[in-house]
């Protein structure tokens, strides 16, 4: 417990220190860094500890009465409600005040009256926190690294925003502290604190320039998000008032009573979807692409987002056959496929991101609702590998805007020759969400046999569609990556080292991961599967993981034969493309002009037409915008979602009140 609290609390320590360092200096780097490094070092040393040393098969508990931190929450839950009003004044954003008070006032009032605690503990450590302090730990602490070169680039090239450099440290530390206590809660009202609090520094983030886009966008993601709080404080509410049970462990005892916990179930589930970006809520992730490429990264890989799907992983054996599991499997489905049709129509790089994100997020949510054991299997791996992957995709394209001044994919043309450290990390990326048999790839297979074992036909086709579509946008982009155009020379590489440090363990770490997910599988996914659902294996379960008969009554083993045949195409993959991209970059290939319809100038930029006219020429990628642009497409899929999930609320509503 006490290695855990440091995970906590640390964070906000660091960014405490750092609220008051408001100068770039050898200082504040060296406490970034040790503070990085410290938060890494501890989360891969509790990982171990918990597997050698506490029995965490069926949850270590801890911190059953804890009135004074109680009353410490209650006081800080007040000065979170107090700074959103006072912002909410300054920009004339009144209905934000009130979503606010609606999350917090029942929420000081169960603190100070103690209805919010039991003698249950507050604190839980599984399988699923380790799996997520290892993420929030590494991948967390890492972009925490590379933020200290990135922001001080990034004011170099932006200089009519003023520098708070300091403060933007700050918030990207409180928010690790906030997620680390949030991942390992199992108090309700605590885990809602945590909650509401990357709700906020996610808000302060995404405003950081201060620019009218910046603040809109900031307060979308604010509203958007304590709508989700006030649902969360509903089924707290209801959980403590009608089911007297204070912890998500605890609400999980009923999952063999769907009609007595839809509505709180439906309620968190609800919570989960505006915290994860889902459709009609996917605007404030998008909008969050205004703030500096660190902040992203956080926001999309290793926190904010992936809160919301950690919690429709824990309800997720509570959703089978419901109300709430349909609605949470349609939307996440429906976002896979819509988000991915989206993401083919921009070019922005980080917009490519964005909408990928949103789209791999809607797959890791579709396979919660699904409620199935090989579901939940396929959704934690989604989430191990986009976690590392997306930083990484995150990281490279920060650096080459500030290398270049422009983060269009469209620029990236001859990237291998002109950057090609930086097309490494692309390649690794792009391969890694996409390319056969990479870490993404296996799991989505992992979803579509969940899929198709549960009987449900929309949730294959929106696999089936949106993988097609993701493998198309991935393809434009690398393809643009590997353009040549004779006479491309290689520019100077001036990212800051420091962002280096950070950027090649993500990329190594995304290469191991595709070599040792066997491992993690049969270390910590399907012991938490076995728990999570009672002892009970699926089928795809016993297939990838068991030796032994097809009944199901074998031993599971960490690899089977095929995870060795698999395991063997993915080292040929790794080693080879290192090698490839060397090749690429060092051999003196023959180049050959194109053919331009007239006379190439010599340049394969321009050509002579037959009047004699020196002309420019382009290759561009197709964005079908006239097909399905976001113009066309984005009103009809928010309208849409926005239906589904009104009425889907409202049936949950009225069976958990009424029935």
């Amino acid at each position: 417990m006490s290695v855990l609290s440091f995970l906590i609390l640390f964070p906000f320590f660091i960014a405490f220190v750092l609220f008051f360092l408001k100068k770039d200096s050898l200082v504040r780097s060296f406490i970034v860094f040790i503070g990085a490094a410290g938060e890494l070092s501890l989360s891969v040393y509790f990982a171990i500890d918990s597997y050698l040393y506490h029995d965490i098969e069926m949850g270590t508990f801890y911190l059953s009465e804890t009135h004074d931190l109680d009353m410490l929450i209650a006081a800080l839950e007040l000065c979170l409600m107090l700074v959103v009003f006072f912002l909410a004044v300054k920009y004339k954003k009144y209905p934000v005040m009130i979503l606010s008070a609606l999350g917090t006032i029942p929420a000081l009032y169960m603190d100070l009256t103690g209805k919010s605690t039991t003698m249950a503990s507050h604190i839980k450590v599984d399988h699923l926190t380790v799996i997520m302090v290892l993420v929030v730990g590494v991948v967390g602490s890492l972009i925490c690294m590379y933020a200290v070169g990135y922001i001080r680039d990034y004011h170099r090239h932006h200089k009519e925003f003023r520098d708070r450099s300091g403060y933007f440290l700050s918030l990207l530390f409180a928010f690790l502290g906030a997620m680390m206590g949030l991942i390992s809660s199992d108090n309700l009202t605590w885990m809602f604190f945590f909650w509401e609090v990357t709700s906020v520094c996610s808000f302060l983030l995404i405003g950081y320039s201060r620019t009218p886009e910046a603040v809109h966008n900031s307060f979308r993601a604010l509203w958007m998000n304590l709508l989700g709080g006030c649902a969360f404080m509903a089924a707290i509410i209801f959980c403590i008032y009608v089911m007297e049970i204070t912890n998500i462990s605890q609400l999980l005892v009923y999952a063999s009573l769907p009609t007595v916990t839809v509505f709180p179930v439906a309620m968190l589930a609800f919570a989960a979807l505006t915290k994860s970006a889902q459709m009609p809520f996917s605007g404030w992730l998008l909008g969050a692409m205004v703030a500096p490429t660190p902040s992203s990264a956080l926001l999309h890989s290793a926190t904010m987002v992936k809160a919301g799907v950690y919690l429709l992983l824990r309800l997720s054996p509570m959703m089978c056959g419901t109300y709430a599991g349909t609605m949470v499997a349609v939307i996440g489905g429906f976002t896979f496929f819509a988000a991915s049709l989206l993401a083919i129509t921009v070019s922005d790089g980080k917009k490519v991101l964005a909408y990928s994100t949103v789209s791999n997020l809607g797959l890791i949510t579709a396979a919660a609702g699904c409620g199935m054991e090989e579901a939940v299997w396929a959704g934690i791996m989604l989430l191990i590998f986009h976690s590392v992957t997306k930083s990484m995709m995150f990281m490279s394209v920060g650096a080459y805007e500030n290398s270049t001044g422009s983060r269009d994919v469209e620029d990236m043309h001859g990237m291998i020759v002109r950057y090609p450290r930086l097309a490494f990390i692309m390649t690794i990326g792009i391969f890694g969400m996409s390319v056969v048999p990479m870490g993404m790839c296996v799991a989505k297979w992992a979803a579509l046999r969940a899929f198709i074992d549960s009987g449900s036909v929309y949730l294959t086709l929106f696999l089936c569609f949106g993988s097609a579509s993701t493998i198309f946008y991935w393809i434009k982009w690398l393809g643009k990556i590997f353009s040549v155009s004779r006479g491309s020379e290689r520019h100077k590489d001036n990212v800051p080292a420091v962002e280096w440090i950070a950027m090649y363990p993500l990329a190594i770490l995304a290469m191991v991961l595709c070599l040792v997910y066997p491992l993690i599988s049969a270390l910590a996914v399907i012991p938490y599967i076995q728990n999570a659902f009672s002892g009970s294996v699926s089928r795809l379960v016993t297939a990838a993981f068991e030796s032994g008969s097809a009944g199901g009554e074998g031993i599971i083993a960490a690899i089977s034969t095929e995870d060795f045949i698999i395991m063997g195409v993915m080292l040929i993959c790794i080693c080879l493309l290192p090698v490839a991209m060397k090749m690429v970059n060092s051999v003196q290939e023959r180049q050959v002009l194109s053919y331009m319809s007239g006379f190439n100038s010599g340049n394969d930029r321009s050509f002579y037409d037959s009047h004699g006219e020196e002309k420019d020429q382009w290759l561009s990628n197709w964005y079908m915008n006239g097909l399905f642009g976001e113009k066309r497409l984005l009103p009809f899929c928010l309208v849409l979602s926005s239906a589904f999930v009104i009425s889907m609320m409202t049936v949950c509503a009225i069976g958990g009140l009424f029935i």
